[in-house]
């Protein structure tokens, strides 16, 4: 039997004992350093399934490999199943692409995406696209560039000018007219003739079309964007003199892969048999960027009028009435 004077373990029992300290975080064991090969030692305050994040990342952003070509895609093991994106500026309209790429690789997904013609270039060199609709000039330095076709320009006017009496516009019948260029206007006729808009250039032409129909003036601009922008009271006539807008399929030579030239079969009207097909089986969905389907117009219809094809030493032109 234990006596009054028997002692007492200090740090379990009696008045005095000292209370544990619960303002330090517990320790944390030290990483082990026998991980075999290729394991990556993890953060034990983190939940599980969790992967670090770079604070210097925005927001949303996944975690890029150093190693990885500029525009490089990550391979399907780390981003889930193969997707293809698609940027389109406007004017163009891929849905007949879209529909053969559905038939031949229904195991691909393919995302459009939209951008303005300016833009688009710089968004490809990002990696914000496998592949891109583009109308030149661009900088090739880098870039894998196929030339699709060359768009005619035509005038666009009120329905009542005077200017729709004829078949054609020649560059003396503009001599006398205000010409609306906008600022992003994608001929680059320099040497136009007729006056210029007073005043700063409107913004896009889609402004410019406004101010048409509001008697300002002209707007020589493709076909395909005076179709995206057509309105019931304004007509066109072709400007064959202009320059045309010479459209193009580009994307990163260093990212290069098969589905490019799946892709680069598809625009130029291959079968599958003769464009390196990779079989086919049941369709696959195609969406927007916004998630919506890929018959969201980026303007206009694939090209049939108003469009020329140049191929090889021969220059043909076909104009739109």
């Amino acid at each position: 039997m234990s006596g009054p004077h028997d002692a007492q373990p200090a740090d379990t029992q009696g008045p005095d004992a000292p209370l544990p300290d619960r303002t330090q975080p517990p320790e944390v064991p030290p990483p082990d350093r026998a991980l075999p090969p290729g394991a990556r030692p993890t953060d034990p305050t983190l939940p599980p399934g969790a992967r670090p994040t770079d604070p210097t990342s925005p927001p949303g952003a996944r975690p890029t490999d150093p190693t990885r070509p500029p525009g490089a895609r990550a391979d399907a093991s780390d981003t889930g199943p193969r997707r293809f994106r698609l940027l389109v500026v406007p004017g163009t309209n891929p849905d007949r692409w879209l529909r053969v790429w559905r038939e031949r690789l229904p195991d691909v997904p393919l995302d459009l995406l939209h951008a303005p013609a300016a833009d688009a270039e710089a968004a490809l060199r990002a990696g914000r696209a496998d592949a891109a609709v583009v109308r030149l000039p661009v900088d090739r330095d880098g870039l894998s560039v196929v030339p699709l076709y060359t768009e005619d320009p035509v005038v666009v006017v009120p329905r009542d000018h005077l200017l729709t009496v004829v078949d054609e516009v020649a560059p003396d019948d503009l001599a006398d007219e205000t010409l609306v260029v906008p600022a992003d206007d994608v001929l680059g006729w320099s040497d136009a003739p007729g006056g210029r808009l007073a005043g700063p250039a409107p913004a896009t032409t889609a402004d410019a079309v406004d101010l048409v129909a509001a008697g300002v003036g002209v707007l020589v601009t493709p076909h395909s964007l005076a179709r995206l922008h057509h309105r019931g009271d304004l007509t066109t006539r072709p400007v064959p003199a202009a320059p045309g807008s010479p459209v193009a399929l580009a994307w990163l030579t260093t990212a290069e892969e098969d589905l490019h030239q799946e892709l680069v079969g598809i625009v130029r009207g291959r079968t599958a048999a003769s464009s390196r097909g990779r079989g086919t089986g049941a369709p696959a969905r195609v969406t927007g960027a916004d998630g919506g389907s890929a018959a969201t117009r980026a303007g206009g219809t694939p090209p049939r009028r108003g469009t020329r094809r140049t191929p090889p030493g021969r220059s043909t032109r076909r104009h739109a009435r």
